[in-house]
Parts: C-alpha cells; sequence; structure tokens
C-alpha cells in the first residue's frame, strides 16, 4: 500500500492510496470464507456452502466491501499518524478515465480531496475589551416578579363587572359585515380578552364596566394595534389571514374572570421555599430578589458569551476552505439540501466552524478537560431547574442522580451537555484573560440591547 498527499493550498489536499492485490486478498479471502459458513443455500447443509461458489456468485461485491473497509480503515489511520487537522470528512474524487476491473487481481488507486483547518496564530489577551453588564434589579421589576408569582398561586374570582387592568373577559366573538350585523359564515370563537394585553387605551376603557351579557363591538386591529400574532391567537385562525382581517368583531360577554393574588403569608412562603424556607415577608421578598438577580446576571453572562463569540471570530479573521466544506455538506446532510439551502446557511456554519477551531486551541493550549463528573453535575443542574417549574418541593440527591444517569443514556443528549461543559470551560478562562468593561445598568435597558 502507498498512500500520499498532495497539498492544493494551504487549505485542501488531494490523498492518494494505491492498492496491490497483497493489500487486500487476505482479508478478501477470509470475507468469503466468513459469508460461506453464514449463508444458507439450497442443494448444501448450513455452513457447508463451498468457498469457491460463494466467490463466483457474490465475489465482485465482497471484493468492493472490503476494499471500502481497507480505505476507510487506512485513510483514518493516516490522518492520525500525520496529526492532519480535517474539516468535515475526506471526500472520493471522481476521475472518469480510471475504471477498476475488480477481478482480484487489480491495483487499485483512490483519491480523496480534505479540506483543511487554517493555521490560528492570533490568541485573546488583555488588550481584547468587552462590556459586561452588572444588572440592577429596580422595584418596578421586582414588584411585577412578585406580583406575577402571587397571581400563580393566588385563586380565581368571578366578580359582577370588569374593573381592574388584570381582568379577564371570557366570551364570544363574532365577525360583523359593514353594517354592524352578524356576518353569515364568519368567524365565530370563544375566547379569553385580557385587560391588559388591550393596547389602545381608549378600548379599554370601554370595557370597565361590562357584565355578563354585556355586548361590545370591537376594532380588533386597533385594540391590538395591528398585532397579527395575538390576533390570530384569539380568534384561533392563520396570522395570515388576522393581517388582512378588517371586520369588526362583536364580543358577548359569558364571564369575568380575576386572579386574587396569593396573601403573603406562610402557607404562602412554604409553597414557594418550601417549609420553613423564610419566615417573614421581608425575607421573602430578600429571597426573591436574589434569585432575580441571579437570573438576570446569567442573561448577561449569556450577552458576553455571544459578545466574545461574534468578537473572537471577526478578531481571527480565518480563511476555510469553503468549497470543499459547501460539497462536503451537500454529500454529508441527511436532509439533502440542495445548493440554494447551502448558500443560504453556510454563512452561520462557517461562523460556528470558526469559533470552534478557537475554541479546540483555547481547550489544547490551556490542557483543559472535560471530566464526566461535571457533565452529570450540569445534567442534575438541568433537571433540577425542571421540577422547580412543576413543584416547589426539592428533589433528594439520590433521586437527582437517579434521574442525570438516565438522561445521559441518550448519546444526543449527553453530548449536548458535553458540548455546554466544554464551551463554558471556555468562557470562564476567556472572562480572566480579555479586559471586561462593567457597566451597571437597570433591567429593563438591559432587555432593550440586541
Amino acid at each position: 500500500m502507498n498512500i500520499t498527499k498532495e497539498n492544493v493550498d494551504q487549505l485542501n489536499a488531494v490523498v492518494k492510496i494505491k492498492l496491490a492485490p497483497s493489500d487486500y486478498l487476505d482479508q478478501v479471502e477470509k470475507a468469503i470464507k466468513d459469508q460461506s459458513k453464514k449463508v444458507r443455500m439450497p442443494g448444501f447443509r448450513p455452513g457447508m456452502v463451498p468457498a469457491s461458489h460463494i466467490k463466483k456468485l457474490y465475489g465482485k461485491s465482497i471484493l468492493v466491501d472490503e476494499i471500502n473497509r481497507l480505505l476507510s480503515d487506512s485513510l483514518n489511520k493516516y490522518i492520525t499518524e500525520q496529526e492532519l487537522n480535517v474539516l468535515g470528512q475526506p471526500l472520493p474524487k471522481t476521475d472518469d478515465a480510471y475504471e477498476p476491473k475488480w477481478d482480484f487481481t487489480d491495483e487499485f488507486e483512490f483519491s480523496f480531496e480534505m479540506g483543511l483547518a487554517p493555521e490560528i496564530k492570533e490568541s485573546f489577551s488583555a488588550k481584547d475589551k468587552l462590556v459586561y453588564y452588572k444588572v440592577r434589579i429596580d422595584e418596578e421589576t421586582l414588584n411585577s416578579r412578585l406580583k406575577n408569582i402571587r397571581r400563580s398561586y393566588g385563586k380565581m374570582t368571578n366578580p359582577e363587572a370588569v374593573e381592574l387592568n388584570d381582568d379577564v373577559i371570557y366570551g364570544d366573538l363574532v365577525q360583523l359585515s359593514p353594517d354592524a350585523t352578524v356576518f353569515e359564515g364568519g368567524i365565530s370563537h370563544t375566547a379569553s380578552v385580557r385587560l391588559d394585553l388591550v393596547t389602545d387605551e381608549k378600548i379599554k376603557k370601554s370595557l370597565i364596566g361590562l357584565k355578563k351579557d354585556s355586548t361590545i363591538d370591537l376594532d380588533l386591529q386597533k385594540a391590538y394595534n395591528n398585532d397579527a400574532h395575538r390576533i390570530a391567537h384569539l380568534l384561533n385562525i392563520d396570522e395570515e389571514l388576522a393581517k388582512d382581517l378588517k371586520s369588526n368583531f362583536r364580543l358577548t360577554v359569558k364571564n369575568v374572570n380575576r386572579i386574587e393574588e396569593a396573601d403573603m403569608n406562610q402557607e404562602f412562603f412554604d409553597k414557594i421555599y418550601g417549609e420553613g424556607g423564610v419566615t417573614t415577608e421581608a425575607e421573602f421578598i430578600e429571597k426573591m430578589k436574589a434569585e432575580l438577580i441571579g437570573i438576570m446576571q446569567d442573561n448577561a453572562d449569556r450577552k458576553l458569551q455571544q459578545d466574545i463569540y461574534e468578537y473572537g471570530v471577526a478578531k481571527f479573521n480565518m480563511e476555510l476552505p469553503n468549497d470543499f466544506l459547501k460539497r462536503w455538506l451537500k454529500v454529508s446532510n441527511e436532509n439533502n439540501l440542495d445548493d440554494t439551502q447551502i448558500a443560504e446557511q453556510y454563512d452561520d456554519f462557517a461562523k460556528n466552524l470558526k469559533w470552534t477551531l478557537i475554541a479546540n486551541k483555547i481547550i489544547t493550549e490551556n490542557k483543559m478537560e472535560i471530566a464526566p463528573e461535571e457533565v452529570v453535575e450540569l445534567a442534575k443542574k438541568r433537571i433540577d431547574a425542571q421540577f422547580k417549574m412543576y413543584s416547589p418541593q426539592p428533589l433528594t440527591e439520590e433521586q437527582l442522580s437517579s434521574y442525570a444517569m438516565n438522561f445521559l443514556q441518550n448519546r444526543e443528549q449527553a453530548n449536548r451537555l458535553y458540548e455546554e461543559v466544554r464551551s463554558q470551560k471556555v468562557f470562564d478562562l476567556l472572562k480572566t484573560i480579555v479586559t471586561l468593561d462593567e457597566k451597571e445598568i437597570d433591567y429593563n435597558k438591559f432587555l432593550e440591547i440586541k
């Protein structure tokens, strides 16, 4: 066997593999004998089919399979031994003038195209400066959070009339004709109209005081500021239809619903933080505030992580073997992407690939390792957070460990968490290398940042 590599340029190469009969005949003969012991044929006892008969019937297909297996193994071994940083997978290079005889005496020559990773010379340093936001929790945000929690654990009441901005009108909406009569065969749906979602103040004011069996005609486009998504959800229709809807609708009130906020008492505290977790209103608010700050700071970290990603891809500004990668994407993608789809998606793919190469360099240079325990801990954290959405009672450590192990049995989920741990470790390291310009910002202002 003879393997040679020819560099087309710094990012592309062609590897040629030449095979003589001595390289493959032993493997082919062994495969034929193995097949003769397994195959069942009329006229032969099981396991007693002559190898010569198998070779006559299936020899060519077995030869092709063994040659392909030998090529794959040899190519992978060569890449490892030569320490080639290959992008994607090598692609067979076709030669219309070359036609193997496949007769067990043939000398084969195969060529494979390779895309090579660029050399990365840049690195992060203290000269790289990025903004790191410290999010402040203002009273408005804190009160809104407290109100939402109290409403979540409150009780439903049915007041006689609409009075508050948080009231919900449950009723029938029917489409009207231009003359304000009911449109025969038009849209009709029973829906919940939340006053806090109505953007037009005049229309919202007109809903105050409505009682059961009251009726009112509404311009929904005006009421929701032409928000097609919200109108479509309200009427249970397609969003495109909602966008072009011009008709008014008649609302007939069937009921007025109101959620009374839960009292700030020990029973409420125990539901949120477990029995005895907090015992006073002041403790409850401080703990809730700390949680909210933690959530917002996690969001600020994600913002910084995205900024580092964008900054790094632009700073390192590396070239990729783009033509090769586009061909590889087309060949390897299970969804059978066409050229147009690849062109549309390639820029995002290339950015992610560049960042992966940057992260690999950082991991290698800093001898970073990801321990299995770190992946397990992240799985436990994710599972714990999910359970807390449905129950205030925390899972035991034993339960968390059991759920995590079951979760990680799924290879795709395990790989996703591994990559998440890997990304987090790179991010944590870069936070200590680059210069962070810390800026305090109010929660509402932070939400406006793209």
